[in-house]
């Protein structure tokens, strides 16, 4: 993914293994994004508090406008510099157009954004508290707004040029378990969003305090299985043509290197189960983005600088 900003100079001259990483989280509405994003922060904390002078906070960052209230305190938050309403109302917008404009207006101090983050985020050697190691980030529930936006690519790519990046795609664990024409769909939007913003992603499967996402796991590794879940499904139905059982089949064997891809994690938002697995992943994607994902950026950097010239 190319960088939209002219940040990642400052860190670029620091060990790379001490710099924060940013977790961005995503997730449709219901996916109990907002309180995975709690739940990771008051994780972090109380490590902090346990271990205060080695373990600091996390830095956190809301990026949904149209939100009343979260449960977390933010260090920036969207709604202190673009009111969500004004911009309704000033454009003459629906829901889901303020949002898309109100992250264009926030977008335009990228700037300024990334100015406050390498201050407070990059590793400083003599300061008196160590800088966060983990920035966490929360977007609107419209992921579409989001992700497939001029402006989330722009702030995307501010980000993973100065910081390591992580998506972390949340999934409401007993919906998507429905039926296997749900999975395929969460599937196939996590796909989306993995080419699109070419960033390192954890699959975190949510709600596993009501339904185990053990048998999502086993539809991903074993084709088998989904295969014979699909046939039960349209036995049970016992109408179609069969169509959409061949569509699924199909599709989960073109998927099959995507899900090699991917790291999965089962996490009950609820009760903190699964959290430290998840911090677990993040350090491997870590990782990931060093050794596979930003070697990329920079030649792409490089071929857009060679072009301007």
């Amino acid at each position: 993914m190319a960088s939209s900003s002219e940040g990642g100079t400052a860190s670029q001259d620091v060990d790379r293994s001490k710099l924060p990483v940013c977790i961005v989280c995503i997730g449709m509405a219901g996916s109990g994004k907002t309180t995975f994003m709690q739940r990771i922060n008051s994780y972090l904390h109380t490590k902090h508090r346990e271990a205060p002078r080695t373990i600091p906070p996390p830095y956190v960052m809301n990026l949904d406008p149209a939100v009343r209230s979260v449960p977390f305190e933010s260090n920036i938050d969207i709604r202190d510099s673009v009111k969500y309403k004004e911009v309704m109302k000033q454009y003459n917008l629906g829901p889901n157009g303020a949002i898309l404009t109100s992250l264009n207006l926030f977008s335009t101090k990228i700037d300024q954004i990334m100015g406050i983050l390498e201050k407070r985020c990059l590793p400083q050697e003599e300061a008196a508290t160590p800088s966060p190691k983990h920035i966490l980030i929360d977007t609107p529930g419209q992921i579409e707004v989001f992700v497939w936006s001029a402006s989330g690519n722009i702030l995307l790519s501010a980000f993973a040029s100065s910081f390591p990046t992580v998506i972390a795609y949340i999934i409401d664990t007993p919906r998507t378990l429905e039926n296997t024409s749900t999975f395929m769909s969460n599937m196939l939007y996590a796909i989306s969003i993995l080419y699109k913003t070419r960033l390192p992603m954890i699959l975190v499967f949510n709600k596993t305090d009501v339904k185990s996402e053990e048998q999502a796991v086993e539809w991903m590794r074993d084709f088998e299985t989904f295969q014979a879940a699909v046939r039960e499904e349209e036995e049970q139905q016992r109408e179609g043509s069969g169509y959409m059982g061949s569509m699924l089949n199909s599709m989960s064997l073109v998927l099959e290197e995507f899900y090699n891809q991917l790291s999965v994690v089962g996490v009950s938002a609820m009760t903190g189960d699964g959290v430290e697995q998840f911090f677990i992943s993040i350090e491997e994607k870590r990782q990931e983005f060093e050794t596979e994902y930003r070697p990329e950026m920079e030649k792409t950097k490089r071929r857009g600088g060679e072009s301007e010239s």
